[in-house]
């Protein structure tokens, strides 16, 4: 869609799926051209645009005015919170609530807080250069190196994608008994559903998309309130602590995790699209506001969402005994202690996570390959060649808790060509412009880069030894 300002010399605004409603204002505040060009005295503004002076100098709209111009804006970072609460998410939580109880609170609460700085630089990253985080280091790399490159994000998307297509069909098991092999295949059905939505635009997918997010925070709202978690020792897992070495290894394993390259590369190509780079810098501005709020937001549901996981296992599960190692041992404990209505809302948070997630890694593939090789693969045969490695583990009758470690171990190698372009693209001026980091950003970026690689090498030097 092509915006114009009502003065035919204004520099044009190209915008992608965004409420037109949101730029109006700001368009007129674009230049118009040197000033040369501009008849002097008071009678600069044709008569024809009256109200073009009160728009811009009125006074800051009410609140309501406000979220009716940043909602349309709301929904690239809802799109990568799944990957915060994929099946994988769920096995650490609910096996890190049953064994240590709220202990390892703290730890969920410190990785949503570094996932949420992560994908804010994602989008912001696509919105200031107009290009995404695979195609910016596509075009800084040559030769060797940019295969590899696209090698290894290739490889870590199907990793990812072999995570949660299990969990998809753990989830139709547990559901309706379905034999994991044909609940392999139901899965991709659905999965090739919802990626269909995206030739409808952006929205319909997001609108998906959320509704599954949705599905799986009112269910662990549910679990909650049918645990009645201990406020005071919920809050008292706030408190930084280990229960010995065991604990430290999950602690890893939840923080090591935490970052998913897929979520990384999809936010910024979504954010990439919102905005032409030559429009006007009180949009671009606006917009940024607008992704800031939006990460709060969907971020905070998901980081919700992962406590609930572990508040529930910890009030539930801990200290009785039980050995809770995978998804059906969790889902098998939660129906003998607090009934069937609790194993099955567990079971339909699970599937509505493995089925968003499997197909926003699709997405990530897509954006990954036109990325790095300027190729672009029909998203029905990206999907059938991602799906094979997991319809074989699961017609072979592999341990799916394998399978899910052996993901997250070949996930851990990726996070580093994720992260380390990711913190220094933005911090770079000359990439960055006007939104490049402050040098506090770029510290904190840092760190928790530096943490989320020594924790993974960690995470896979002790995962090979045991």
């Amino acid at each position: 869609m092509l915006i114009r300002p009502a003065n035919p010399t204004a520099t044009p605004v190209t915008v992608a799926d965004v409420h037109p409603a949101f730029f109006r204002p700001l368009l007129r505040e674009a230049p118009t051209g040197p000033a040369t060009e501009r008849p002097p005295g008071p009678a600069a503004e044709p008569a024809a645009e009256p109200a073009a002076e009160p728009l811009v100098r009125s006074p800051r709209p009410p609140a309501t005015a406000r979220a009716r111009r940043v909602l349309p804006l709301l929904g690239p970072a809802f799109i990568a919170a799944i990957a915060y609460i994929d099946p994988g998410n769920f096995a650490t939580n609910i096996g890190g609530g049953a064994t240590f109880g709220y202990t390892l609170i703290w730890v969920v609460v410190l990785a949503n807080l570094m996932a949420m700085l992560v994908q804010y630089l994602s989008a912001k990253l696509g919105l200031a250069t107009g290009r995404d985080l695979a195609r910016l280091c596509g075009e800084r790399t040559r030769g060797p190196a940019r295969l590899f490159m696209w090698a290894q994000a290739e490889l870590v998307a199907m990793a990812t994608d072999l995570a949660e297509f299990v969990g998809a069909a753990v989830a139709l098991h547990l559901l309706f008994g379905i034999d994991p092999l044909p609940a392999g295949g139901l899965t991709a059905v659905v999965s090739f559903g919802v990626l269909e939505l995206r030739r409808r635009g952006r929205r319909p997918f997001e609108i998906v998309i959320v509704a599954f997010l949705a599905v799986v925070v009112l269910g662990f709202g549910y679990q909650v309130m049918i645990a009645r978690p201990d406020a005071l020792a919920l809050a008292g897992g706030l408190v930084p602590r280990f229960q010995g070495t065991g604990s430290l290894l999950l602690a890893s394993g939840i923080i090591g995790a935490t970052v998913m390259p897929h979520a990384v590369y999809i936010h910024s190509s979504m954010t990439a699209g919102l905005v032409a780079p030559g429009a006007a810098g009180p949009a671009r501005r606006d917009l940024l506001r607008a992704q800031r709020v939006d990460v709060l937001i969907a971020l905070g549901l998901a980081g919700l969402a992962n406590i609930a996981m572990m508040a529930t296992a910890a009030a539930l599960l801990h200290g009785r005994g039980l050995d809770v190692t995978g998804l059906e041992d969790a889902h098998a404990a939660l129906g003998l202690i607090a009934g069937g209505t609790v194993a099955a809302v567990f079971a339909v948070a699970l599937l509505a996570s493995g089925f968003s997630s499997s197909s926003v890694g699709t997405c990530a593939g897509d954006v990954v390959m036109r990325g790095y090789l300027s190729r672009r693969v029909p998203t029905a045969v990206r999907r059938a060649v991602t799906m094979i490695p997991a319809l074989w583990l699961l017609g072979a009758g592999a341990d799916t808790g394998a399978a899910l470690v052996l993901s997250q171990v070949v996930l851990s190698f990726g996070i580093p060509f994720t992260l380390a372009p990711l913190v220094v693209f933005t911090s770079r001026r000359s990439i960055m412009g006007e939104y490049v980091n402050r040098p506090v950003t770029t510290v904190c970026a840092g760190v928790v880069m530096a943490l989320i690689v020594v924790l993974n090498c960690w995470l896979v030097v002790a995962t090979v030894a045991g």
